[in-house]
């Protein structure tokens, strides 16, 4: 049998042993990831859809259910480090792959990913950001030093991080002086200027602390996933209400786990709304529940059901890292080329000031909707073939991509 080789949210294990659901939350959650990149690209709007003074509610709901994305892509490389830990048995191979497979991410965020937004090199600009891809590399980097602790300290230490990381948002980079550049990068997020008058430098999506914790997490959870049937999702069934259930009334009591707290709204809708807003960069202990929880009940009923609509995600979750890599030059070139062929301009939304869009752009959810799921069935036949072509080839360079 040909070896599967996965992406960087997993990693290469035999196709045999693959476990469908996991495949199938991966591949609806990179699906619904397409769903942001496609608003920022076709139907960017001047406010941010999670201000509750400027938004609407479609627009709201269309961010916030992307945030699942992120959290599962980071808790399922975990879960697949340790599944491809326990098939070979051999803790120095499997840091010595965690290690090029991280510096390897961290590279493609800077060279592919960083050009399909921008369009050009970073050096031409003010810099570059690093995002999910970059966090999950040196997440994987960390990794490779972190497995060699005992399981039970690495994963209750890891725990411990998602619950009390909060308690360091009353620190500031600026109580830091001239080393605030490092707290940027481990918990608040932010611009890190790397020249005198801070025109270029790089902007942290996605800072270290709280995804390492998340990681780790999901290194944990990958024992579950080799427990009987009955065993796990009765744990799933457990472990997923408990985080709702935690998010409810950590929410409730509107004290600890999110920087800022929810608020009455002028209406009832945008009350609810704001009670699920919470903070995403860098993601909150509210965040990380409201997310995973349900994320655990969702694989029961991956477990359980066997519908067609399941079995295409699945062709997304198997190669997700190839879906990632080539979505942003797939969504931003046809933006560009719908607005060239109706308004006779071709127009880059991405990276245009919203003072000099031109007049004709007028954001569309309609657009935005239409287009997404246009280009999520056109990558399924791209990502079926590629799925194919990697489980009946064994080149060295298919573990990169």
């Amino acid at each position: 049998m040909h070896e599967q080789l996965e992406s960087p949210q997993t990693l290469p294990t035999p196709s045999r042993s693959r476990i469908a659901s996991l495949d199938i939350l991966r591949g609806l959650v990179i699906v619904i990831m397409a769903l942001d990149h496609t608003r920022d690209m076709w139907s960017l709007t001047t406010f941010q859809p999670e201000d509750m003074t400027q938004t609407t509610p479609i627009y709201f709901f269309t961010r916030w259910i992307t945030h699942f994305c992120a959290p599962v892509f980071v808790f399922l490389a975990g879960t697949s480090i340790f599944l491809y830990g326990q098939k070979i048995n051999s803790k120095a191979t499997l840091s010595r792959f965690l290690l090029i497979r991280g510096f390897w991410l961290i590279f493609i965020e800077i060279m592919l990913i960083n050009i399909s937004w921008s369009w050009t090199f970073f050096w031409n600009q003010w810099g570059f950001f690093l995002q999910v891809i970059w966090v999950i590399g040196i997440c994987m980097v960390i990794m490779a030093v972190l497995i060699w602790l005992p399981k039970r300290l690495l994963v209750g230490g890891s725990i411990l991080l998602i619950l009390l990381h909060n308690l360091l948002d009353p620190i500031t980079p600026e109580a830091l002086g001239s080393w605030s550049w490092s707290w940027k990068l481990l918990h608040e997020a932010g611009w890190i200027p790397v020249n005198e008058d801070g025109s270029r430098g790089i902007f942290i999506v996605y800072p270290i602390l709280p995804w390492i914790g998340i990681m780790g997490a999901g290194y944990g959870f990958g024992r579950v996933m080799r427990w009987a049937a009955d065993r796990r999702q009765r744990f799933l069934w457990r472990l997923g209400l408990g985080m709702i259930g935690a998010f409810i009334l950590l929410r409730v009591i509107n004290v600890y786990g999110n920087p800022e707290p929810w608020a009455s709204q002028p209406t009832a809708l945008y009350t609810f709304m704001d009670f699920f807003n919470t903070q995403k960069y860098p993601p909150s202990l509210q965040f990380i529940l409201m997310t995973l929880g349900p994320s655990m009940l969702l694989l029961i009923w991956f477990e359980k059901s066997r519908h067609q609509i399941f079995e295409w995600l699945r062709i997304f979750g198997r190669v997700p890292f190839f879906f990632y890599i080539i979505h942003f030059s797939v969504i931003h070139l046809s933006s560009m080329a719908y607005f060239r062929i109706v308004h006779g301009q071709w127009f880059d939304l991405t990276n245009t000031r919203f003072d000099n869009w031109p007049d004709f752009y007028q954001p569309s959810v309609l657009r935005m909707y239409v287009a997404w799921l246009l280009i999520v069935v056109g990558l399924y036949f791209l990502c079926r073939w590629y799925n194919h072509y990697k489980s009946t080839h064994r080149y060295w360079w298919l573990k990169y991509i």
